[in-house]
């Protein structure tokens, strides 16, 4: 039975394969049939594609060419245009370049003929110039015999030879000539003298309204008050022991005389004079006066002085505010302190002179912190010019140079007395400054025979001078007044002399201020009635 049942499906299997076979044979070839036909229908399709895309390019192609055909054509015409425009231009630019060129000829034209016209006047003009210097050679030619035979006449005449005439005639041309000059002179004299007067004047009053220094005078002489006259005795000594003593350790001279309850103490160096006048102050408290006394007490009143000297040294840089200095010219300075000229304290001196320098710089735009530093140093040299030979002028510069000083500083003090060429603008102003300080009313004091000699030497200057008839000192010797005789001396004669007399005073004198100078000049006619 089972074998029955697999036999059967066994047959009943093959069937179905064999169904199944034939279904796919039959499948594949219906559907290569399909396929086929899809093949053929794509391939017609394709082809009609392929025409009508052939078709289509053809047509673009060929508009295509007409448009370039046609741009090709419209460049072409637009391009003939440009050329015909260029074309035109050109020929418009050369059609005015032949209009100018035409014009210019008919001016050059015109011009050559103005040339010619010209050229022929010239030629004229230069015949009448020939003809001229000729009768112009032939005048000079007469005029030179004619003067030739006025020479010979007037030498025969007036018994002169030719060069004793000459020399008259050249005298005169000469005399004539200097009174021209000293005519000119005066009137450009007077203008500068005018406004350089009035420019300082301003800048010295000004100078002057913006400082004002204290000062007093100081004497040569001091006294010492004691509180007895057995104590001047002491002060003696037996044999006059202690006054020797005195006398010799400070160098000054003790006067005692019957003047009751002082001693006074000379001498013109200040430094010593304050030693000794201190060491008898303090000799007299201490009531112990022997010749061991006095030389302790004048060393420690002279090292006293000496520390001071230096402490005033540094209050008068500081207050004029400089710095810089070196100690030996600070210690210099501080010895002014005790330094005086006629009365006049000279580091007071020196620091109002520096201010003014500087009001004075500053008004003319110059350094004013240079100008003030050779207004402060400017009389150091009196510090040491009693102790050394030379000038005071001459021993400050050597003085600063040797402490480093620039050069506008020593020059300064090497020549504010005239003593050296001035090579900087800093020097005058430290004159007008040191003037100034000195002229201040009650600022200097002067000996009666001093003021008398400086007159009579005033007075004597002005009458060496030719055609000078009188001369006098007025004003205190501020002025001085000169006549002179009218038929000898001219006006311009007048003012010539009136600047020599001012020359020689600025040169040989010594004064403060300034010395005006007038020449007068008159001419008297005089005549009597009957």
């Amino acid at each position: 039975m089972a074998l029955i049942t697999w036999t059967l499906a066994e047959i009943g299997a093959g069937t179905l394969i064999g169904s199944a076979l034939a279904a796919l044979i039959a499948g594949i070839g219906l559907g290569v049939a399909a396929i086929q036909i899809f093949t053929r229908n794509t391939i017609r399709a394709a082809r009609d594609e392929a025409r009508r895309i052939a078709e289509n390019a053809q047509r673009e192609a060929e508009t295509a060419r007409e448009k370039i055909i046609l741009d090709a054509e419209r460049k072409t015409i637009e391009r003939r245009q440009q050329l015909d425009a260029e074309s035109n231009k050109t020929r418009e630019e050369l059609r005015e370049q032949e209009r100018r060129l035409a014009k210019r000829e008919d001016l050059l034209d015109r011009k050559l003929e103005t040339l010619d016209v010209k050229e022929r006047h010239l030629d004229e003009r230069a015949k009448a110039i020939d003809r001229q210097e000729k009768a112009a050679a032939e005048t000079v030619r007469r005029t030179e015999e004619v003067l030739e035979e006025q020479k010979n006449v007037l030498s025969q005449v007036s018994g002169l030879s030719r060069e004793q005439a000459k020399e008259m005639l050249l005298q005169r041309i000469e005399d004539e000539c200097r009174q021209e000059v000293n005519q000119i002179a005066l009137k450009r004299y007077a203008e500068l003298e005018e406004g350089a007067r009035s420019k300082a004047q301003e800048v010295l009053l000004m100078a002057i309204q913006r400082y004002a220094g204290e000062f007093a005078t100081e004497t040569t002489v001091r006294s010492v008050a004691i509180p007895s006259d057995d104590m001047k005795g002491r002060i003696i000594g037996r044999e006059g022991r202690n006054i020797r003593a005195i006398e010799r350790a400070t160098g000054v001279d003790v006067l005692v005389d019957d003047t009751p309850g002082v001693i006074s103490v000379s001498c013109f160096d200040k430094v010593r004079q304050t030693i000794a006048v201190e060491s008898l102050q303090k000799l007299l408290e201490d009531g112990r006066i022997h010749p061991t006394r006095i030389d302790e007490i004048v060393a420690s009143v002279q090292k006293d002085v000496e520390e001071r000297i230096v402490r005033y040294g540094r209050d008068a840089v500081n207050e004029v505010k400089l710095g810089g200095l070196h100690p030996k010219i600070v210690e210099a300075m501080g010895k002014l302190h005790f330094r005086t000229s006629y009365g006049q304290n000279m580091l007071r001196h020196s620091i109002e002179v520096a201010f003014l320098c500087q009001i004075i710089a500053d008004q003319l735009g110059l350094d004013g912190e240079a100008a003030r530093r050779a207004g402060f140093l400017h009389d150091i040299g009196k510090a040491m010019d009693h102790e050394q030979q030379g000038t005071h002028p001459k021993l400050g510069m050597d003085f600063c140079r040797k402490y480093g000083e620039r050069e506008e500083v020593l020059n300064a003090v090497g020549g504010h007395h005239g003593d050296i060429p001035a090579t900087t603008p800093y020097t005058p102003i430290v004159m007008a400054a040191d003037a100034v300080s000195g002229a201040r009313p009650g600022a200097r004091r002067d000996s009666m025979e001093q003021y008398i000699q400086r007159l009579v030497q005033l007075e004597e200057i002005a009458k060496e001078n030719e055609g000078v008839a009188e001369a006098y000192a007025i004003q205190a010797g501020r002025e001085v007044r000169v006549i002179v005789d009218a038929q000898r001396v001219s006006d311009a004669d007048a003012f010539g002399i009136a600047r020599n007399i001012a020359h020689r005073v600025s040169a040989e004198m010594t004064f403060p201020g300034e010395i005006k100078v007038t020449v007068l000049r008159e001419t008297r006619a005089i005549e009597y009635a009957t």
